[in-house]
Parts: structure tokens; sequence; C-alpha cells
């Protein structure tokens, strides 16, 4: 996969949560949360990051479980420019693993820039997913 996020700093262990079998996600996809406790690949701009794949799911391979992060330092590339410190959101509408700055009412935080960086560049980032209601 291009533009996969590569983990830099392990600063938590790797949790678990639920995944459909016949999905397909390939380490360092930034996944979305469901309910209950459900994962997929994020896709847009406002979905609720879950944290990112520490390893690969093969579609149809009879596991519903998938090893992830929720918290860490890793290699992502940027859509747009970023400043140091910048709260980071999935870029939208197609993710492809790409982080944007925040806008002013962005609610569903994936984490924070640690470098500054310009349009698709890889920069250092912290997960931290976070989610604020605004409205």
């Amino acid at each position: 996969m291009a533009d996969e996020l590569i983990l830099v700093y392990e600063t938590e262990l790797p949790l678990s949560i639920t995944v459909a079998d016949g999905t397909g996600i390939e380490k360092g996809t930034i996944l979305k949360s469901a309910d209950p406790n459900t994962a997929s690949a994020a896709a847009a701009l406002g979905d609720v990051v879950a944290g990112v794949a520490a390893g690969e799911k093969i579609a149809n391979d009879g596991r519903t479980q998938i090893a992830f992060y929720r918290k860490g330092r890793f290699k992502a590339k940027i859509s747009g420019n970023v400043t140091n410190g910048d709260p980071l959101v999935i870029s939208g509408p197609t993710a492809n693993n790409l982080l944007q700055t925040a806008g002013v009412n962005a609610e569903q935080i994936f984490g924070t820039a640690l470098e500054t960086g310009t349009n698709g560049e890889t920069i250092l980032v912290e997960l931290n997913p976070t989610v604020m209601q605004l409205a």
C-alpha cells in the first residue's frame, strides 16, 4: 500500500479490535472506529479514528480480530501544509492514509504533528485519537 504509516516509537502495546472476516487491511492503515468495538479502513474526513493497524489482515482468512495501535509516533504522509503542533485529521474525501491540519470545527482528531511539512511530505506525527463535540 502506498502512504502507509510507519511506526517509529511504540509508546503503548497494540490492542485488539474486531474486523469483518471479508475485509483486507494492510499494516500501517488508519482504522475507523464503529460500534461495537469494530474497525475498518478509514476513508474520509470525519471518520472517528480507532488507531493504526499493527499488522496485516488478509481478506477471508477466518480472522475477525486485528492488532492496532491506539498511541505511538509514526511517519505519515501529509496533505497540504502542516505546522509542528497542529492537530491532525484524516484527509478527505478519500483518506489513503494522508493527514491534514484540522479545521476550526474538526471533531475527529487523529493526533498531533511533531514536525512541519508541505503537501506530500512525510513527517513525524503522534497518534492520540480524540473526539470532541464542538457543535
